[in-house]
């Protein structure tokens, strides 16, 4: 039976940095491991093509310092569907996302790791169901194995219909306030306005004529304030489903993510 009872030290350890017996004994302390997903996406006129990958790793990087968790390197490619046809964007098939999930999972069970949370800031239908797959396939056959999949935008959408609008979506308000947080320096001036859909049910193979913008919301109106207090919701709320789940206690530090310029 592996070990349930992580050892608390001084926040994240970032895998790629560390030694092979130092990542083993990370392991045989029960430290889980933080797996950020990202994507080389369109996000409009005025955000850049990694912001996906900058949500998850922010959010991922404060996670792993309330657990002392294991911070992997991060995947910054993704399945895009929606934005594909727009300049840009690079995606990944679905089975390449599907493999890379079962082989990063499946490897690190094999090296003692029973806790792992696989956070992904691209939040695409098609991306997160290879991702869950993925994982499924892994535990049907590790029943020792936990594993948490979720985007941090189904966190942070819960604030819609409360502090934000319910149709804000890709790019728009809540997206640009979190990367004016992060790197205020990346986003333009011009915000683009985007209230189209694609058709709801519809199998399209040009998505990007009902989102000309590559916008679905309204930026206009985003501050780095709103993106901190956004953050932090989605930190709090991740925190304590994963006290939840794994059963781990956190550092109990206080809380603050970094400020855009």
């Amino acid at each position: 039976m592996r070990s349930t009872s992580a050892t608390l030290g001084r926040g994240r350890i970032n895998a790629h940095e560390i030694t092979s017996p130092t990542f083993a004994k990370a392991a045989k302390d029960g430290a889980i491991a933080i797996l950020p997903i990202g994507s080389m996406e369109e996000h409009g006129s005025h955000l850049p093509l990694g912001t996906d990958s900058m949500q998850a790793e922010e959010i991922a990087g404060r996670i792993a310092d309330e657990f002392n968790a294991l911070l992997l390197p991060p995947i910054r490619y993704g399945e895009c569907r929606s934005t594909r046809n727009f300049p840009g964007t690079i995606s990944l098939s679905f089975e390449t996302v599907y493999a890379l999930t079962i082989d990063i999972v499946s490897e690190l069970s094999r090296n003692g790791i029973d806790r792992i949370l696989v956070l992904t800031g691209h939040a695409g239908s098609g991306h997160m169901a290879a991702i869950r797959l993925g994982v499924q396939r892994v535990v049907e056959n590790d029943p020792e194995l936990k594993v948490m999949v979720l985007s941090d935008y189904d966190i942070a959408y819960e604030l819609r219909g409360k502090e934000f609008p319910s149709d804000d979506g890709h790019a728009g308000l809540i997206e640009t306030s979190r990367i004016l947080n992060l790197r205020k320096d990346l986003v333009g001036r011009e915000r683009p306005v985007g209230k189209g859909r694609p058709p709801k049910f519809m199998i399209v193979n040009d998505p990007e004529r009902y989102i000309p913008t590559g916008v679905m919301g309204d930026p206009r109106n985003a501050d780095a304030d709103r993106g901190r207090r956004i953050d932090d919701f989605v930190v709090d709320e991740l925190c304590a489903l994963i006290r939840k789940n794994f059963g781990m206690m956190s550092r109990g530090k206080k809380r603050g993510g970094r400020r855009g310029g």
